[in-house]
């Protein structure tokens, strides 16, 4: 893993007729923040905390539809209602890491994860559990929420995506090992073992961040007042049409990734007969997709602006997408062709939230609590919202990659036609970005 910039980066420059880049330099007065592999690593497991929520439960959703009683669809909802829960709370606690700092918020909310996930594994139906895990989800936002904004205290631009691509590299370790440990402990001590398991994690998670992490936020940064200075801060952010855009888009490309995760279990096994040991060979394979994308996109940024990486990526994914969906119509190159486009169509997902989000970032250094927050909430809601479109479609392949190629080209979409990226002069992303 390459070193990691200790220095700051410097604002973006506004460029006229964009509107205002604010985002002060890290405040000199700060600690001290020199993000070696061990805080990476610490970042990276805070950020992936969503998704080994997610993926080590995946191999326990037929079991656990058997069990309770109920359909995949409503099984399904555990999930859709884990990414809602992550979305409010994104919103609430984002605000929070401003006002508090960035520890507080993240300590308090891990801890309450771990007690969501004893009660998971004690949910004696499926309803219970649904409303279990939209707290779950909401509370665990703490950690990945914390994490993005502890990135913008420090960096920005290029220097911020090329970094939250680093973390790609731990968080894309959930879906490589993940749903092999799940399907692991559920088959030695059923699917309740799981949420145990996720309780364990969460404890330790919680050590390393009271050890180790340090606050990022000075006193002298910190926004002062309740309700009424979050949601001034939200609509500021809500006002500018560009830092929209660019948020959403990173919840189109979840939204790509989570049809992709929600589906496939009944997809795969049901529909092309795939064992759960096979199905838990392919889902690391395409995880090895999802790392390798994140690490190419941080080695392409130092010279390539990230607004020119998403105009290239975003086309390139509504045409895999494309294919991927005429196969699965059509059946031609069977279950190896399919898999080959997928994995391709993964390997791409990566591109497009780092580069988005910290183009966002870069134009709101001064409240990366809250505007971090609106960016994960946007990326859950879209995403829940979205990814359970498959299940209602039919849950097999063709729903699958029908689902996958709307977000894909609904990006797209907002990427040329509510920010300049592809009009003359729309060179103003490209140089807040480069001022990272």
């Amino acid at each position: 893993m390459s070193a990691v910039p200790s220095s700051p980066a410097p604002d973006p420059v506004p460029v006229p007729g964009s509107g205002p880049l604010p985002g002060p330099t890290p405040d000199a007065a700060a600690p001290t923040y020199r993000p070696d592999y061990r805080h990476v690593l610490l970042l990276g497991l805070m950020c992936a905390l969503p998704a080994i929520s997610v993926d080590i439960y995946l191999p326990s959703l037929p079991t656990v539809a058997q069990d309770l009683r109920t359909s995949a669809t409503a099984v399904q909802l555990t999930m859709t209602g884990m990414l809602v829960g992550g979305a409010v709370g994104q919103l609430v606690i984002g605000p929070l890491s401003d006002r508090f700092g960035r520890r507080l918020p993240v300590l308090v909310g891990v801890a309450l994860h771990v007690v969501t996930s004893v009660l998971c594994a004690l949910a004696p139906a499926i309803a219970p559990l649904i409303v279990l895990r939209v707290l779950q989800g909401f509370f665990n936002a703490s950690a990945s929420v914390v994490a993005m904004a502890v990135i913008r205290d420090r960096f920005v631009g290029a220097e911020a995506s090329r970094l939250m691509s680093r973390l790609m590299l731990v968080i894309g370790v959930a879906p490589l090992f993940a749903p092999s440990i799940g399907g692991l402990i559920a088959g030695q001590v059923g699917w309740r073992g799981v949420f145990g398991a996720l309780a364990l994690f969460g404890a330790v998670l919680w050590v390393v961040v009271w050890r180790r992490m340090p606050e990022t936020l000075p006193v002298v940064r910190r926004r002062e007042g309740g309700i009424s200075t979050a949601l001034s801060g939200y609509r500021r952010l809500l006002r500018d049409r560009h830092f929209i855009a660019l948020a959403v888009m990173p919840g189109l490309s979840l939204a790509v990734l989570m049809s992709y995760v929600v589906a496939s279990p009944f997809a795969l096994q049901e529909g092309y007969g795939l064992s759960p040991h096979q199905f838990a060979l392919l889902f690391a394979l395409n995880g090895a997709g999802l790392v390798l994308g994140a690490q190419v996109n941080a080695a392409i940024v130092r010279r390539v602006a990230p607004i020119r990486i998403l105009r290239v990526v975003l086309p390139f994914s509504v045409l895999l997408t494309a294919v991927l969906l005429v196969l699965a119509v059509t059946g031609t190159g069977g279950l190896v062709g399919l898999l080959v486009v997928l994995w391709l169509v993964l390997a791409l997902v990566n591109f497009l939230p780092p580069n988005a989000s910290a183009i966002a970032l870069s134009r709101h250094g001064e409240i990366a609590g809250t505007a971090a927050a609106l960016i994960g909430a946007t990326q859950a809601g879209v995403s829940g919202l979205v990814s359970p479109l498959s299940g209602l479609l039919g849950g097999d392949a063709v729903a699958m990659a029908t689902v996958m190629v709307a977000a894909a080209a609904v990006a797209l979409g907002v990427l040329a036609l509510a920010t300049p990226a592809y009009r003359r002069g729309g060179a103003w992303v490209s140089a807040a970005s480069a001022a990272g």
